[in-house]
């Protein structure tokens, strides 16, 4: 009897925390004030729309997308963070960015494409909000503000993934790892302690900056002699980042991003 009693608890705690997640989810009261779905909200013809979206719960390490599966959509990341990769040769993985909240995931599936060209995987439980190719199609059609703020999306977008290519050509391995803890400092943000509040695995960190796992340990070593990091076992704290700034700025990548 008492084991059915928890058995039962354990269900009600987890509809309980589902369905607080799901409220979260609620675009009238979301507080991710940076999503373009919040941002467009007060139009009438959104609030129609809005019925329309899927609410989707992932656990940690949860791939939500695959690469080449046909697409269903977009994603808003409503609460929690995760990571696009891209396979590249031998099936290594490209992390092509880190998403938290409020942004967009798998947008580069939408229009023309069938098929995602990406994946997707949660870096920690996350709640997401999906709203079909159907679905945003007609958003897009008729709502002229949505329309433009998606415009100007692609265009940033589109910029940032061209001054990449030209940065990481040029770029040596320890300047690839310095413009990757940046970007997460940046992404992210600090704790207390002054760490990183994104803790990353070195592969992570690697499959990010274009590098070996190898080399990233290498160069947070030195970095770390040099007085420009710290480290409290897997964490990672930036110790001076306008110094580390200065050594990149000549690439001008990421550095107002």
């Amino acid at each position: 009897m008492l084991s059915d009693l928890k058995s039962k608890l354990g269900k009600y705690v987890i509809l309980t925390i589902l369905l607080m997640l799901l409220n979260q989810a609620n675009c009238n009261i979301c507080e991710n004030t940076g999503c373009l779905i919040k941002k467009n909200i007060a139009s009438a013809l959104m609030q129609e729309f809005i019925q329309q979206k899927n609410t989707i719960v992932c656990k940690k390490g949860q791939q939500f997308i695959m690469e080449g599966a046909p697409v269903s959509g977009l994603f808003f990341m409503n609460k929690g963070k995760a990571k696009v990769l891209k396979t590249g040769i031998y099936g290594r993985e490209q992390i092509l960015r880190f998403v938290k909240e409020g942004e967009i995931i798998g947008h580069r599936g939408f229009g023309t494409q069938n098929k995602y060209s990406v994946s997707a995987l949660a870096m920690e439980d996350s709640v997401l909000c999906n709203f079909t190719s159907e679905v945003l199609g007609n958003m897009l059609q008729n709502v002229p503000e949505l329309t433009y703020d998606f415009m100007l999306f692609y265009a940033e977008e589109l910029n940032t993934s061209e001054t990449k290519v030209k940065a990481f050509a040029q770029m040596t391995v320890r300047e690839k790892v310095i413009d990757a803890l940046l970007y997460i400092q940046r992404k992210f943000g600090e704790n207390y302690k002054g760490l990183l509040s994104m803790q990353l695995s070195r592969k992570d960190i690697a499959d990010f900056a274009g590098t070996t796992d190898e080399q990233v340990i290498r160069t947070i070593s030195t970095l770390k002699r040099e007085g420009l990091l710290i480290t409290v076992g897997k964490n990672i704290g930036v110790v001076n980042s306008d110094k580390l700034k200065k050594e990149i700025s000549e690439h001008n990548y990421y550095l107002n991003t």
